[in-house]
């Protein structure tokens, strides 16, 4: 899906996740850290409609660890809750890879989560790439060329 933020379009999407038991603490709502999973889930759904996934990059030669993650938590989810996942790629001109996500409540849209991550490039003897890769530039063409 092609969104308009901030009066520019991006690319999205949602993904769907049911809270299981494991993911819960002692007050029965989501452990802080399981949220980190469901962003992650945020980024596997995104990297399967839109051709950029984990073993894409793999095979490119790159590896792409979170190098930042910011959380703000505006409400609990609990056990047996559905939630929305949506995760909006933010294009920058430097080699790392931006995304924005918001977690919902299924139920009532109540907003669970504001979150943003940033990813960089390695190659393959885990060496920082200050450049964007080719095959990353390549994605960009194709799913930014709208902008």
């Amino acid at each position: 899906m092609k969104i308009k933020q901030n009066n520019m379009q991006v690319l999205s999407d949602t993904v769907h996740i049911k809270v299981r038991f494991s993911e819960v603490d002692s007050m029965n709502i989501v452990w802080h850290g399981a949220y980190v999973k469901y962003l992650e889930d945020g980024r596997e759904s995104f990297g399967k409609k839109y051709g950029i996934t984990y073993q894409d990059v793999l095979e490119s030669g790159y590896y792409i660890p979170i190098v930042k993650l910011n959380c703000v938590y505006q409400l609990p989810l609990r056990y047996g809750d559905s939630a929305i996942v949506e995760t909006r790629f933010i294009n920058s001109d430097a080699a790392k890879i931006l995304f924005d996500y918001s977690i919902y409540r299924e139920s009532d849209q109540a907003l669970i989560l504001e979150a943003s991550s940033m990813q960089v490039f390695l190659n393959q003897q885990q060496e920082l790439e200050l450049n964007t890769p080719p095959f990353f530039a390549d994605w960009k063409k194709k799913h930014l060329a709208f902008l």
